[in-house]
């Protein structure tokens, strides 16, 4: 063999000598190692683990989903996922955290907003059903082809007994979905809460008319018919979903309370209640915005409102 040869040969030997030297030497290093287990710890969880977590109780999928959403912050479907478990374990305040903090850096991304604005509708009191609402403005600023959101801002509008932009913030999302019976019967209901009782019949039978109505709708229609004298139409609606003999005692109840006769300080008593349910999305924001304007309010729970006569 040539002395070129021999010196290239040696060189090989030395480099792969080196080569596993170094392999060898890195199987056995600490820092390697840990930065080897971090690398694992920080890897998002894959989809069947995800779908498993998501099958699981409620505590269990929070606990899941707060170890995910620590892997990245930033990342907003871990996010969302941990504040909808936060919210179902009734907390609330945490999960407002959560996506307070996401929303730096996704300002604008409407699912975000509007599961921030039902969090806040939920907790019931002015100050929190004020910031669901300018939640829900925000979603519809960002998405103002989403009918959810308008018609949630109206919800937020009525609670709040701003009912005149509540009705123009329904009529923004039935502009986009014509048809959709949660967004007619709260539309029908802000109606009759001004005393538009010509109006709310008109939008509750748009309502009670299509496929997904429930009970809840014809019951409100009923009493809609009812507070307009038409008993026997209150019946015949009323018939429908609920027993004769309720229907019968609805009825006088009705007609005792709308009696020329009865005393001011009877009719003032709480005969009829507004339950409020999740509903859809609508338009501004509610403190800031003028007179005459809209508010905005969320993800697929949003809130509904149901007048029932109490017995």
């Amino acid at each position: 063999m040539s002395s070129a040869k021999t010196s290239l040969a040696l060189l090989a030997f030395a480099l792969a000598a080196s080569t596993a030297a170094c392999a060898s030497s890195g199987k056995n290093d600490p820092n390697l190692a840990a930065m080897k287990a971090m690398e694992e710890a920080l890897k998002p969880a894959s989809a069947e683990e995800r779908a498993a977590a998501n099958r699981a109780d409620p505590l269990t999928r929070a606990n899941f989903w707060g170890k995910e959403n620590a892997k990245d912050p930033e990342d907003l479907t871990t996010a969302l996922e941990f504040a909808r478990s936060l919210r179902e374990i009734g907390s609330h305040d945490r999960a407002i955290d959560v996506l307070s903090r996401t929303m730096i850096v996704h300002p604008t991304s409407a699912d975000l907003l509007m599961l921030l604005g039902r969090i806040h509708m939920s907790k019931g009191d002015p100050e929190s059903i004020n910031a669901g609402g300018m939640a829900f403005y925000r979603a519809a600023e960002a998405e103002p082809g989403r009918a959810e959101a308008w018609a949630a801002l109206g919800t937020a509008y009525d609670r709040l007994e701003r009912h005149s932009m509540a009705q123009a913030a329904y009529a923004k999302a039935l502009e986009i979905e014509p048809r959709r019976t949660t967004t007619l019967t709260n539309y029908g209901l802000s109606l009759l809460l001004t005393g538009d009782l010509a109006g709310a019949e008109q939008k509750l039978r748009l309502a009670a008319a299509n496929a997904d109505a429930g009970s809840r709708v014809t019951e409100n229609l009923a009493l809609v018919l009812g507070l307009q004298g038409r008993f026997d139409e209150m019946k015949k609606v009323s018939g429908t979903a609920a027993p004769s003999q309720i229907v019968e005692q609805n009825v006088a109840l009705l007609q005792g309370l709308i009696k020329p006769a009865r005393s001011w300080d009877s009719l003032a008593e709480p005969a009829v209640t507004v339950k409020m349910v999740e509903a859809a999305p609508s338009i501004d924001p509610p403190v800031a915005a003028p007179a005459g304007q809209v508010e905005d309010s969320a993800d697929g729970d949003a809130p509904k409102r149901t007048l029932r006569l109490r017995n």
